[in-house]
């Protein structure tokens, strides 16, 4: 079913898109890009402008947007820092030990792979899948996501049934699956007929999700038991240098606050 468009949310984007092309417009120009009436195009500046998000310079060099436009694409920009800081970290553990990582964070109700290192692994069996979406319930990366976010956020992501494949299987059960990946700090693929196998753990800070990372390999390369005997701490490791490194980009003056798996 083809969504809904409403026709005056549709215009300010009309109108934002414009303005975003150049570091003023007139209106005239403004009219002539987006095919809107000038009163119309005169009525949502004026409430861009209302709202902080655009300004008049002169009737010459008609208006632009402000900086708080850039408060739009807060959540984009903390992706990237979250993938340099963790690129320097995933290359050197993949290094020593062989095997592919990959950094996810929650977007849209569904887990999306933001860096991996399978280009670098002698052992990966997988494409890096950049950017690929997945439901949160049988992925390690969900599951761990689940665990360890705050009991609001996981209520959200157990309400989105149909983005994240949940269903009426947020029971009693998968509570003690949560709780079991508190104690232990790592989770685990849900079993398929897929010979990959995965194992994840929270990268947070402050009680805050801030992305996921896991590890990838065969099943008949390392069991559970093993890959958390060799791996579950090495990864907690990880993960800790990445939240510490993201929390000082943010702001260097500040000790990171980084808190380790709990129940």
């Amino acid at each position: 079913m083809a969504e809904t468009v409403i026709e005056p949310v549709r215009r300010s984007f009309a109108v934002l898109e414009a303005l975003s092309r150049r570091r003023a417009s007139t209106v005239s120009v403004l009219v002539s890009e987006t095919g809107l009436p000038r009163p119309t195009v005169i009525r949502l500046l004026h409430t861009l402008a209302a709202l902080g998000y655009a300004q008049r310079m002169s009737r010459e060099q008609g208006w632009r947007l402000t900086d708080r436009v850039l408060g739009l694409s807060e959540s984009i920009r903390f992706v990237d820092h979250l993938v340099d800081a963790a690129m320097p970290h995933m290359s050197r553990f993949t290094a020593d030990h062989g095997w592919p990582l990959y950094l996810a964070t929650l977007s849209s109700g569904a887990i999306t792979i933001r860096h991996s290192t399978a280009p670098e692994s002698p052992m990966a069996f997988e494409a890096a899948a950049l950017n690929t979406r997945r439901s949160v319930l049988p992925s390690a990366l969900g599951r761990v996501w689940l665990a360890f976010s705050s009991p609001e956020e996981r209520g959200a992501i157990l309400r989105d049934s149909e983005s994240t494949g949940l269903g009426g299987r947020a029971t009693a059960g998968l509570d003690v699956m949560l709780a079991r990946i508190r104690r232990d700090g790592w989770a685990f693929t849900a079993r398929t007929r897929s010979r990959i196998h995965g194992m994840a753990v929270p990268i947070r800070s402050d009680g805050r999700m801030l992305g996921s990372l896991s590890m990838r390999f065969p099943h008949s390369a390392l069991s559970e038991v093993e890959a958390a005997r060799r791996f579950g701490r090495l990864l907690v490791q990880v993960a800790r240098a990445i939240a510490s490194d993201v929390v000082a980009a943010r702001d260097p003056s500040v000790a990171a606050i980084v808190h380790p798996p709990s129940g």
